[in-house]
């Protein structure tokens, strides 16, 4: 007898990876057409860049902020709901945005269209919880987000960047989606019954309430270590084109290859960790990542070679994404309701939304050899925390799989 819904980790299928995978890109769409939609506030709008870019840095808050408060009730039996009320509020919103009636309208728009996305983010990040294989499956999801988010960034230009546009193709998005909503997989364990039995269970086995303290202090250092981890990295991103052509002296033919080739190392490491799989585990992986991670981002703030610096920018954005997708499938394997995946990316786009201050005023502050450091040993501090946090993870996910598969046998028995 298969297991069900409620029961076990669930395989993945054509609609659950369209409604998981889709809805995640979604939440992030906003976040990767960021240059794009800073352009069309600033010419349609008639907002200056400074202006601009605080209102899309208040889009990501809202999308941060809509996404851990809604995490709690995309664990359980309203992940659907949290689901289709972010996407019909994202739809909304930005459809009026691409419209453009009034500067106010379109700035407040904007804003709570960002936290329409934050629910539908939650809701795909508990569902990916839900799914067999927690490294497959993030690294799943991060190829289809680069893959969309390629051909999107390839497509707005050639159509022109308005409001109408960069705006408009979100809320068409959102509208699709819609319909794949009820797709969504369902949290797996939680329900009713199960959760009072699993209060019975805890009372009288103390090492299993310890067991599951242990996690629930595990679950929430990753969460903090997501948002450090996040400052440090994409203040790289932030300082990347003026830091390669003040420091490097790189052209901006020669910027535009190192960025463009950064994300194709990108698109690498999603597609290695997806055939991967669980061959190498996360504790690993994470403690080799963080460490070159961290040389690479010292190499490139130091170095005045351009050469050296394109090299070190491709081989760091690389690193990156499968760090970034590792994180999410520590934070899956921590609990199948999605309790630390459903809020994971909302804390990384918290930490992501300040990078730009952080990196401008470490730059300025030191220079950019003091920033390289700085960021460098962020990186390191992490490893072993990390480390500790990814073998608990692995021993939660075999623990779970055990006594499915013991669920399973007794069923078959008793059959």
């Amino acid at each position: 007898m298969a297991p069900t819904d409620h029961d076990a980790r669930l395989p993945l299928n054509s609609r659950r990876a369209i409604s998981t995978f889709g809805l995640s890109v979604l939440g992030l769409l906003t976040a990767n057409l960021l240059p794009f939609m800073v352009i069309a506030l600033e010419q349609s709008v008639g907002l200056g860049v400074t202006e601009a870019g605080a209102v899309m840095t208040g889009c990501l808050l809202a999308t941060a902020v809509a996404c851990v408060a809604t995490t709690r009730l995309a664990e359980g039996s309203r992940r659907i709901a949290v689901a289709r009320a972010g996407l019909a509020l994202s739809a909304v919103m930005f459809a009026v945005a691409a419209f453009n009636v009034s500067d106010l309208v379109t700035v407040l728009a904007v804003i709570l269209g960002g936290a329409g996305a934050g629910g539908a983010l939650s809701a795909s990040g508990a569902a990916l919880a839900a799914l067999r294989n927690p490294n497959r499956m993030s690294a799943a999801n991060g190829l289809v987000n680069r893959a969309v988010v390629t051909v999107v960034l390839a497509v707005v230009p050639l159509i022109g960047i308005t409001t109408g546009s960069v705006f408009g193709i979100v809320a068409g998005a959102s509208v699709a989606l819609l319909f794949a909503a009820s797709w969504l997989p369902k949290a797996p364990i939680r329900d009713h019954e199960a959760d009072a039995a699993a209060r019975a269970a805890r009372r009288a086995k103390p090492a299993d309430a310890r067991t599951d303290r242990k996690v629930t202090v595990a679950g929430i250092a990753l969460l903090v270590m997501y948002a450090l981890w996040a400052i440090s990295e994409d203040s790289v991103w932030a300082l990347a084109g003026i830091m390669g052509a003040e420091q490097s002296a790189l052209s901006d033919a020669g910027l535009g290859l190192v960025l463009s080739a950064s994300s194709a190392g990108g698109l690498v490491a999603t597609i290695a960790l997806t055939f991967i799989g669980e061959k190498l585990g996360r504790a690993v992986p994470l403690a080799v990542l963080l460490v070159a991670g961290g040389a690479l981002k010292l190499v490139a703030a130091l170095t005045t070679d351009p050469t050296v610096y394109t090299i070190a920018l491709i081989a760091w954005n690389t690193a990156y994404i499968a760090v970034f997708l590792l994180f999410i499938a520590t934070a899956a394997a921590l609990d199948a309701n999605g309790r630390f995946s459903g809020p994971a990316i909302g804390v990384y786009l918290f930490g992501s939304s300040f990078s730009p201050v952080f990196g401008g005023w470490l730059s300025e502050t030191f220079g950019y050899p003091g920033f390289g450091w700085v960021i460098a040993v962020v990186s390191w501090l992490l490893v072993i925390p990390m480390v500790i946090v990814a073998r608990i993870s692995t021993r939660v996910e075999s623990r779970v799989s055990a006594l499915e598969h013991s669920s399973i046998l007794n069923e078959e028995a008793a059959r």
